[in-house]
């Protein structure tokens, strides 16, 4: 059987996801034959693979740095939150019902952990090493009992363990000794050591601090990984802007034309794959911001609105925000819009849902001939085309079911005017018909706003899979790295009081 490690974390969005991903990609660059793992993901970002299977964008980001094909045994179980109380769960890539956080916890979840241990098996037959990563924090004391995605997986598995702290955060020494301190004897032998993520400044001046840390762990610390800019890659748990923020760390190249342009994201409830926007941040001089008031719109050359786990009560925010007439005005003033997925359905003139919302026949904001009826099987599809004269792809996940009754066909969608709109996630992905779509939206705009001819999206999330697995070469101790994953944890790891609480 195949090697295999889980990194877990101090808390969400310590740096799992791209830790992962680039210990996935320095394996990969020494020949080692390399997978991803997530037993159970909870987030609104998902993908298609090839045999129409959901999982998590992470997984689908973590298989690219690995070199390989991403499929459903990488992510069993997806949990795709609807409110704050409910989720529609994923099991091997199809849904299979909607559940409440106590009912999935308070049985459901333990019912799976034999498909999750089935999935990373067949994985470690196959692969030489399986890098799974956790979810939240390892020292969840109220969830133990059910958990399948952090301790309970690696006990089972017989998986290292290694916990990843963000210290920019601050706090990160009281994080790794409590995390280990709240965790059973028994949980406590599977953790390795630690990865400090984010760090800023002169590694000498920390390294006494780790020294302590091991003295009082009886755990060493396997790197420190500086602090860069732009690696926020296909998040999961949480969108890493605030409101009225720039997307994610991005940085804005000079414009190739005369102007820039600017690209406002409406920051809808429960919005989903809000990764689709990542492509127009990747060209230069185009800026793309989220937004969440009708005023933000008004210098904005392209408004964008995204895809949704909630159509209907999406809808109706932005009728409260004044969102609603502020589209309604741009598409009557000739300003582009474009709407995705959930954003598509809420253009439209109709929708009738009994699945999502249950709130039956909604009027959308008619901007788009477009009726919407919500099915109760969802469309898992990797469609190709053609638009704007350029070969497209990109791929759905969608319980509405739309019928356009009119306009020019766009994609799977229609245009009328300057708005425009597709159930398809990543068409923007395709760099000639993004150019196209950029210099529709440029002239309709009025602005002398010119795509770089040589922008290749793909190019650049291979350099910054590079760059992940660049940090974990240079930053990690790649040695007793390997040995982690191919021996497992140590033996003789202390015990650190008072363990887990009875």
């Amino acid at each position: 059987m195949g090697g295999g490690l889980l990194v877990a974390g101090t808390t969400s969005d310590a740096g799992k996801s791209v830790v992962t991903a680039g210990i996935c990609r320095w394996l990969v660059r020494q020949g080692v034959k390399v997978a991803p793992f997530k037993a159970q993901n909870m987030s609104l970002n998902s993908f298609v693979t090839r045999e129409g299977a959901e999982i998590g964008r992470a997984q689908a980001m973590q298989a690219q740095a690995a070199r390989v094909e991403p499929t459903a045994l990488m992510n069993p179980v997806l949990l795709k939150p609807g409110s704050d109380r409910s989720s529609q769960v994923v099991l091997m890539g199809k849904p299979v019902g909607e559940m409440s956080a106590r009912g999935y916890h308070g049985g459901r979840q333990a019912q799976l952990l034999g498909t999750v241990l089935e999935c990373l098996a067949e994985l470690r037959g196959t692969y030489d090493a399986v890098i799974c990563e956790g979810a939240g924090s390892p020292a969840e004391i109220n969830l133990r009992r059910t958990d399948i995605v952090n301790m309970g997986i690696a006990r089972n598995a017989r998986l290292p363990v290694l916990v990843v702290g963000d210290i920019d955060r601050g706090g990160v020494f009281a994080s790794f000794f409590g995390t280990v301190a709240l965790l059973s004897p028994e949980d406590q032998a599977f953790v390795a050591g630690f990865l400090v993520n984010k760090f800023r400044g002169d590694v000498s001046l920390l390294e006494p601090g780790l020294d302590m840390l091991e003295n009082l762990t009886g755990r060493r610390t396997y790197g420190v990984l500086p602090f860069q800019h732009g690696l926020g890659i296909d998040e999961e748990d949480g969108l890493r802007v605030s409101l009225r923020g720039s997307v994610r760390e991005s940085e804005v190249s000079s414009p190739v034309g005369e102007d820039i342009l600017r690209v406002a994201v409406c920051a809808i409830p429960l919005m989903s794959n809000f990764t689709d926007v990542d492509a127009l941040a990747a060209e230069p001089g185009v800026v793309v911001r989220f937004v969440d008031r009708a005023e933000e719109l008004v210098d904005a050359d392209l408004v964008v609105v995204p895809g949704t786990r909630g159509t209907v009560r999406a809808l109706e925010w932005l009728r409260e925000r004044g969102l609603a007439d502020a589209l309604a005005r741009r598409a009557a003033q000739g300003r582009p819009v474009l709407g995705i997925c959930g954003g598509f359905q809420i253009l439209g003139e109709r929708i009738e849902d009994e699945v999502e919302s249950r709130a039956g026949q909604v009027d959308g904001l008619g901007l788009l001939p477009v009726r919407v009826r919500f099915a109760r099987e969802k469309t898992l599809t990797r469609p190709v085309g053609e638009a704007l004269g350029e070969p497209v792809e990109g791929y759905e996940i969608h319980h509405g079911v739309a019928q356009v009754t009119g306009g020019t066909p766009f994609l799977d969608g229609c245009r009328v005017g300057e708005v425009w709109g597709t159930h398809w996630h990543g068409s923007l992905e395709s760099d000639g018909f993004r150019r196209a779509f950029l210099r529709e939206v440029a002239a309709a705009a009025g602005r002398r706003f010119v795509p770089a001819a040589d922008t290749s999206f793909g190019s650049l999330r291979e350099e910054q899979l590079d760059r992940l697995g660049d940090l974990i070469e240079e930053h990690a101790d790649t040695d007793a790295l390997w040995r982690l994953i191919e021996s497992g944890a140590p033996t003789g790891l202390p015990f650190i009081p008072p363990g887990a609480p009875a």
